[in-house]
């Protein structure tokens, strides 16, 4: 069986928005005038079963698990439903149920790795590496305040990360698109890296922040292109571009994405286009079982959760969730299975945060919490889509939105902002479901979240006195988070990737910016202080391996992060989006080392 190892390892990790009537969405620019309120529908139920292509490569990742024989923690089961058919779905599927086996129903080695080779090309093979067209090895102007040596040719290796991300879909998942989960896209796409062989939707904002730092703006507008397309295409962006992450999205950052675009380019039809699609974005954000009434001294508000369209187990971890539920009574099984996608659909996947006994996943309960950091997202959601409406000259939108804006920062301070702990919190929902809910305060989690913050970089506080700003990096100094390479994403040490230790650069990120837009000294200080950290241990951690990581140990400057269901991850594209970016903000001084 140490063959088998072998060969599978080389396979498998080569106050409030108004409802409105059911009228269709407006689809073009002349009709924003009378554009009315985001649709607000009802409920949808779970999707059926996954498609025919799915549902056979869910069963091949069960029967490779099956007959490797290894320990379910050291069993990646993505790539598998990775896998490009060479021919039609269902000579595949005819071949594999012919296929021998033992008395227990599992396949030989042999026998699995030959059908293997025979029906599928590799996994990854749809998608091919391509040269960005504006790609330079030192572009004009780069990093100009970064005046160490050592720290600027690291910048320039961490730049040229971008000719290894790069990718195009081939022409095969065009011609045979029921051979592939992969979704093709009309531009070239950047792929974090390692097992991630495809689009993600909320690392893509960090992968173009540093892009726009490498002066590749013509790649960076593509990547938003691609985005708006799975966006027009599906109304919402899913996960990743897989047709099995089509269950779920990602926190909703397009708008920001376009912001950032937009600011460098000024491209009025790239607002033009983006704007009927990013409204019907929000609209599903804002409607249906994502929506949450809550009502508090005689208002309802109105705020969202996450909340997959999935009660199965995620594809792409079948085998995984399968063993999570095995000993879950089966009427409760698809409650978890739905609350494991949502937590996806958070880019959480996993933390203590979404659980009741912290060290159960078993117990998560993604569903019933409003989130702090998502209602941030769609905050400042708002306010972008206001301020494209309002360029393009259509006022009613624009006020609209501002309105809208203006209702959810309302909500938050009202059911999210926690004026003891001066942060905003998440607030778990009661489990009786009646509705509209009422507001608890002993509801409201108290636990230490980097996410807490996250509603600084979205500008709840930017136009208020200072006095609340100051409370809130407080709290942070004070909180537990801050470590020595940079801010834990949660105070609790589980094994949950999502947990401390680790330290993700996207939080980082928001977190050092938001600090910053507070416009205060303290703000300012800390902001630097946390992006050093963080800077430092990612140089270092590159000095000892050679690579970007896709998370970090905090309390160890110099260590890449682990836990979770799967192995860590190199590349690393919001890693190295956000190591360009920081440096393009604070620059680095000659004299500071590192190193040491």
């Amino acid at each position: 069986m140490e063959s088998l190892g072998l060969n599978f390892v080389s396979l498998v990790r080569p106050d409030v928005v108004p409802t409105s009537d059911s009228s269709p969405m407006p689809t073009s620019l002349a009709s924003f005038a009378c554009l009315p309120p985001p649709l607000l529908g009802a409920e949808a139920e779970p999707e059926a079963e996954p498609g025919g292509l799915i549902s056979l490569l869910q069963k091949i990742q069960s029967a490779a698990f099956q007959t490797s024989g290894v320990n379910p923690d050291a069993f990646d089961p993505k790539p598998f439903v990775d896998l490009p058919l060479r021919f039609g779905l269902r000579e595949t599927e005819a071949a594999f149920d012919a296929l021998h086996r033992s008395f227990d129903g599992t396949i030989s080695v042999d026998t699995f790795l030959a059908f293997l080779e025979q029906f599928f090309e590799e996994a990854g093979s749809d998608i091919q590496v391509s040269l960005p067209v504006d790609y330079q090895a030192e572009p004009l102007g780069f990093l100009k305040n970064v005046h160490n040596l050592d720290v600027r040719n690291w910048a320039l290796q961490v730049h040229s990360k971008w000719l290894e991300l790069t990718r195009l879909t081939v022409q095969a998942v065009r011609d045979h698109p029921d051979r592939h989960t992969l979704l093709p896209l009309p531009h070239p796409v950047v792929v974090p890296g390692s097992r991630f062989r495809e689009v993600y939707y909320w690392d893509s904002y960090w992968v173009i922040r540093g892009l726009l730092v490498s002066n590749m703006v013509d790649t960076a507008k593509g990547v938003v292109l691609n985005l708006l397309s799975l966006a027009e295409t599906l109304g919402f962006v899913p996960n990743g571009a897989r047709s099995y992450y089509s269950n779920r999205s990602q926190p909703p950052l397009l708008s920001q994405m376009v912001q950032c675009v937009y600011a460098a380019t000024k491209d009025i039809l790239l607002l033009e286009q983006a704007l009927p699609i990013l409204i019907r974005e929000y609209s599903r954000w804002t409607s249906g079982p994502h929506m949450v009434k809550i009502s508090k001294g005689g208002r309802t508000h109105q705020l969202s959760r996450y909340y997959a369209f999935w009660n199965k187990p995620r594809p792409e971890s079948f085998t995984i969730d399968i063993e999570v539920a095995a000993n879950v009574p089966e009427d409760l099984r698809p409650q978890l299975y739905l609350d494991i996608a949502s937590a996806a659909e958070s880019g959480w996947d996993f933390s203590s945060r979404w659980m009741e006994d912290p060290e159960r996943l078993q117990t998560l309960r993604t569903t019933l919490i409003i989130p702090a950091d998502l209602n941030a997202f769609l905050y400042q959601m708002e306010g972008n889509i206001s301020t494209f409406a309002s360029i393009l000259g259509a006022k009613y939108v624009g006020d609209q939105f501002a309105a809208f804006q203006a209702a959810r920062k309302t909500a938050m301070d009202a059911i999210l902002w926690s004026d003891a702990k001066s942060q905003w919190l998440d607030y778990w929902l009661p489990k009786d479901g009646l509705v509209p809910y009422v507001f608890d305060p002993s509801a409201q989690n108290e636990q230490n979240l980097a996410s807490n913050y996250v509603a600084l970089w979205a500008g709840l506080l930017k136009n208020e006195k200072p006095g609340r700003a100051l409370r809130v990096v407080h709290a942070l100094k004070t909180s537990g988070l801050l470590q020595n390479a940079g801010i834990a994403t949660t105070d609790l040490t589980t094994g949950q990737q999502w947990d401390a230790p680790n330290g993700w650069a996207p939080l980082q990120h928001m977190v050092i910016e938001g600090l910053a837009l507070l416009g205060e000294s303290a703000g300012t200080e800390l902001s630097v202080d946390i992006a050093r950290r963080w800077l430092t241990t990612n140089f270092r951690t590159y000095k000892h391996t050679g690579q970007m990581h896709e998370k970090y140990d905090v309390t160890n400057c110099g260590s890449y992060g682990g836990g979770g269901e799967y192995e860590p991850q190199t590349g690393f594209g919001w890693s190295n989006g956000v190591v360009l970016s920081l440096l393009d903000q604070i620059g680095w001084p000659a004299d500071l080392e590192m190193s040491k």
